[in-house]
């Protein structure tokens, strides 16, 4: 009896050393080559961050084996790690240099913000669900991308002390475009979000702030989790 619970513990290690041990690079490289390429992600800045920062450790180990599936998974508190093309997506339609400051609503896993980092972008990203802010530096330590800041707070307020930003991406949807962070967006600057109703299909969508006031760009339809106020 204790050398068949010493094999399936040993069986157990191997299995789990064969799920977070790997790096997963064939699996990117098919998720660069058949997801991203195909769909017209063209960035050089995009695709090798996409290629470099490790997606497997930015979901819960029960699911490494699934993190470069060609869709979202869920984190827990009902978030999800959005699809690798849609994080793609919205980071070439950033279109920022290296060194641009970056404001994100909705760090979720850390996922877009590493991939920001990646892209040498300084990043400020707001969680409203303080577990998930904390999981997701943890997340974000672990994968070598510490320099970005991570706070709990509404995302509807955005980070006023450390405006105005080159970008602003949003990875939740509000039903309407919040005025706070169009005021928080440097003149010039491009925000990306999705915006619709609950539970509806959503438009991504493309600002771009300029003297004369602000240009909107629909992009394409999507599905994301909706954008919820703080309580205070």
């Amino acid at each position: 009896m204790v050398f068949y619970k010493q094999l399936l513990l040993l069986i157990f290690s191997l299995l789990w050393v064969s799920v977070c041990g790997q790096d997963f690079q064939t699996e990117r490289k098919t998720m660069i080559d058949e997801q991203l390429i195909k769909r017209g992600i063209s960035s050089p800045a995009v695709l090798k961050a996409m290629d470099v920062v490790p997606r497997h450790l930015f979901v819960s180990t029960d699911q490494r084996t699934m993190a470069y599936v060609d869709g979202p998974l869920p984190i827990g508190h009902g978030q999800t790690i959005s699809q690798p093309y849609m994080v793609a997506l919205m980071s070439q339609t950033l279109n920022l240099d290296a060194g641009s400051r970056v404001l994100e609503i909705g760090t979720g896993s850390g996922y877009q913000a590493a991939v920001l980092a990646e892209m040498d972008m300084e990043v400020y990203s707001i969680e409203l669900i303080p577990e998930l802010a904390e999981q997701a530096t943890k997340n974000l330590e672990l994968a070598g991308f510490s320099k970005v800041k991570v706070r709990t707070g509404d995302g509807y307020k955005g980070w006023p002390e450390e405006a105005p930003f080159d970008g602003i991406i949003l990875t939740a949807a509000p039903e309407q475009i919040p005025q706070k962070l169009i005021e928080q967006l440097k003149s010039g600057g491009t925000m990306v979000l999705p915006v619709g109703a609950i539970n509806q299909v959503q438009t991504l969508k493309k600002l771009t702030k300029t003297a004369d006031g602000v240009t909107k760009t629909d992009l394409v339809k999507v599905r994301f989790v909706p954008m919820v106020r703080g309580k205070n």
